[in-house]
Order: structure tokens, then C-alpha cells, then sequence
């Protein structure tokens, strides 16, 4: 062999295998958190199934009565009435005053909650207002709300923030009454200040007692506004109620049941999935 030429080593010869092209890493991500969200939702999915079917099976073999309308005939009169509009226009109604007077109840009533369990002379005050008010139901307060506000918008709203505002003040009151004095001992020996002590350790601790409060007002938010729109409203889902009493619509008062449940359901999930989002670590529910 010449000397400018070197021998090739048989072992240098083997061709080696090509990998194979590997899966994007983002991909299989998305992949499996699709399966995981879909594995977490299965069983809320099977308990609508349960719910429709014992329904079904219950109006069609048990009680057999038009009275109680099977699912598919209340699902029909809910399809004619989203597309003559009835249904998105009534839900919107309700929807638009639940929102409006959960979120300005809930504005008034965390601080007087953190007011009430820090200061225990204003605890003293407020107590006998919030102990005394809270006892008066929201529906007894309707004939009140009409006389002072009419029955506009501003009667609903008003009727909503009350029977929010209680719930939120007990809970936010409880959450700071429930905080170990030994952790704030233990801030203030390392030399935070009262407003260090309370931004830091009484607010944080006192958050998932914030959040349950306000999953249970926005429960008692949708047992109102259904009230007072029976008895002072032009729209709204308790407006679809009292014409179905008063017309024997028996299936347009299932579709406002339907609706109620459906709202009050997606609602609560929602909340939930906000308070992982943006307060996680305070969350209350698991």
C-alpha cells in the first residue's frame, strides 16, 4: 500500500443503525395532558350520564306523567328556545346580576371580615349587625328592595349583595380568628412591622377562608336572584319559571331548571379553576 493511503479498520466499516426521529418533547406534552385533563373529567361525565339516564328511565317507566317531561322533550324546548333567542337572552339577564352583586358583595365583605377578626372592639360593634342581619333571609328582603329600588336592575343587585355580603364576612372573620398567635409572635420577634405581619401572615393564612366563603355566596347568589326575578323582573330564568307556572309550561320549567343547574355548575368549576390559577397555593378545594 502507499504511503499517503491508511487501511481502514473492519470495525470502522460498520455502518451504525440512524436513530430514529424522536417525537417532539412538546408534543408528547400536549398528548399527555389531554389524556390527564379527559382522565380527570371521565367521572363529572359519568355522573351527568347517571343523572340523564335515571331521569329518563324515571319520567318514562315510573311516574309516566306529563308532568314530568323525559330529557329529550325538555331537550327539544331548549333547542327552540336558544334559537328563537329566549333562552341566551334570560340567561343573560340572570348571569349579568349574579356577577354584578356577588363581586360587589364580596368587595364589601372581605374587609369588614378582616376588620371583625383582627379588632376585637369592632368586633364587639359590627357583630350585633352581621348577627342580626344575617338571620333575615334574602327572600324577606325582596318586598324592601322593590319599595326602595324598584324593580330595575338595581333590586336584584342589591338583593344579591346582601345575601353574599354575611356568608364572606363569617368565613373571612373565621380565617383570621384561626391564625396561630405563635406565627405572628414569631414575625414580629424577627422584626416585621404590623403591616408586614399582616400582609405577610394574617391575609395569606386567612385566603382559602376568603375563597371557601365566597364558593358558598356565589351558591346562595343563584337561589336569590331566582327569587327576586319571580316577583319583580321582566327576564331571567326566574321570569321562565313563573311563566311556566302561570302558563302550565312544563317543559319550559324543566329548561330553566335544566339551565340553573347546568349555570350554577359550570359557575363553581370555573371558580375553582380560577383560584388554581391565580391563588394556588391558598387554594381550599382539592
Amino acid at each position: 500500500m502507499s504511503a499517503g493511503r491508511t487501511e481502514m479498520d473492519p470495525k470502522n466499516q460498520i455502518e451504525k443503525p440512524r436513530s430514529q426521529p424522536q417525537e417532539p418533547l412538546t408534543q408528547r406534552k400536549s398528548e399527555q395532558g389531554f389524556v390527564s385533563a379527559a382522565y380527570k373529567l371521565l367521572p363529572n361525565i359519568l355522573g351527568f350520564v347517571s343523572l340523564f339516564l335515571i331521569w329518563h328511565l324515571a319520567s318514562v317507566y315510573v311516574v309516566q306523567s306529563l308532568l314530568f317531561p323525559a330529557p329529550f322533550v325538555v331537550f327539544q324546548k331548549a333547542w327552540s328556545l336558544a334559537l328563537s333567542g329566549v333562552l341566551f337572552e334570560n340567561v343573560g339577564y340572570s348571569l349579568r346580576r349574579i356577577l354584578i352583586g356577588f363581586f360587589m358583595g364580596s368587595a364589601i365583605a372581605v374587609p369588614l371580615g378582616l376588620i371583625i377578626g383582627s379588632f376585637s372592639l369592632a368586633r364587639k360593634f359590627l357583630e350585633p349587625w352581621t348577627e342580626f342581619l344575617r338571620f333575615i333571609p334574602s327572600v324577606a328582603m325582596i318586598t324592601i328592595a322593590v319599595i326602595w329600588f324598584g324593580i330595575g336592575e338595581q333590586s336584584k343587585i342589591f338583593l344579591i349583595i346582601y345575601s353574599t355580603i354575611f356568608i364572606v364576612i363569617l368565613n373571612t372573620a373565621a380565617g383570621v380568628s384561626a391564625i396561630t398567635p405563635n406565627k405572628i409572635r414569631a414575625a414580629l420577634v424577627l422584626g416585621a412591622s404590623q403591616r408586614q405581619v399582616f400582609f405577610n401572615v394574617s391575609l395569606p393564612a386567612t385566603v382559602p377562608y376568603i375563597l371557601t366563603g365566597m364558593r358558598l355566596a356565589m351558591a346562595n347568589s343563584f337561589t336569590t336572584i331566582v327569587a327576586a326575578e319571580m316577583i319583580a323582573a321582566n327576564e331571567g330564568i326566574g321570569v321562565m319559571l313563573w311563566n311556566g307556572r302561570m302558563y302550565m309550561l312544563i317543559d319550559e320549567i324543566f329548561v330553566a331548571l335544566l339551565c340553573l343547574g347546568l349555570l350554577g355548575f359550570g359557575a363553581d368549576r370555573l371558580f375553582r379553576w380560577v383560584i388554581f390559577r391565580f391563588a394556588g397555593r391558598y387554594s381550599p378545594v382539592a
